[in-house]
């Protein structure tokens, strides 16, 4: 399958802001809502079966949600293969995008890749998505390659980016930092009852 988009961890449910997000595992209950997500934001949107799924597949996946009260606002997946950790989803509600909430999500998915045994970390980003780029720079990922016409739905080249030795004290503490500035940030406004006008098709996009 060709994947298109591409804190202290602690058990159970876990404040992410003041403002009420948590992230927790996805389940199957929470599917119908990431399916309604998905079909906003990317252009070619994952179906339901594919979700459950990735969801069998717990020893080489990690799949996340970002919920405030009783709704499913954002959510992520790694793909874990030897020595490497895929980042293959980013997506967050039109309603919620612009709130840190893919930044929560990404710290999510780089600190469970640490701690099931990751070296690095990797992903695909629109080239033009230059936003989505420098959210992944906080979190040490660099340019190593192009694909070309990778999002073939919208005629535009992927940028490949990787994040190395994601289990050195240095990048412990590039997490510590990216932590400390997302948890401290204060409560999340509420969301804008207009969406935000952004295609996602990328890790990140729309977040």
């Amino acid at each position: 399958m060709a994947w298109r988009r591409t804190a202290v961890h602690r058990r159970g449910q876990r404040p992410v802001t003041s403002g009420g997000i948590v992230i927790v595992p996805m389940r199957r209950r929470h599917l119908k809502s990431v399916v309604a997500i998905e079909q906003q934001v990317f252009p070619t949107p994952w179906s339901l079966s594919l979700y459950l799924s990735e969801l069998t597949m717990g020893g080489t996946r990690a799949y996340f949600v970002a919920i405030t009260g009783n709704e499913v606002v954002g959510y992520a997946g790694l793909m874990l293969a030897v020595g490497e950790g895929h980042v293959t989803t980013i997506g967050v509600s039109p309603r919620w995008q612009r709130h840190g909430i893919g930044r929560r999500l990404l710290l999510e998915l780089a600190e469970t890749a640490r701690k099931r045994g990751a070296e690095d970390l990797t992903l695909e980003v629109r080239v033009a998505n230059t936003g989505a780029q420098a959210l992944y720079h906080d979190f040490g990922f660099a340019p190593a390659g192009i694909r070309k016409n990778y999002y073939a739905e919208v005629h535009e080249d992927a940028l490949i980016m990787w994040a190395h030795d994601i289990q050195s004290d240095d990048y412990k503490r590039r997490l510590e930092i990216v932590a400390a500035e997302a948890l401290g940030s204060g409560d999340l406004a509420a969301p804008d009852d207009a969406p935000v006008d952004e295609t996602s098709d990328a890790p990140g996009e729309g977040t």
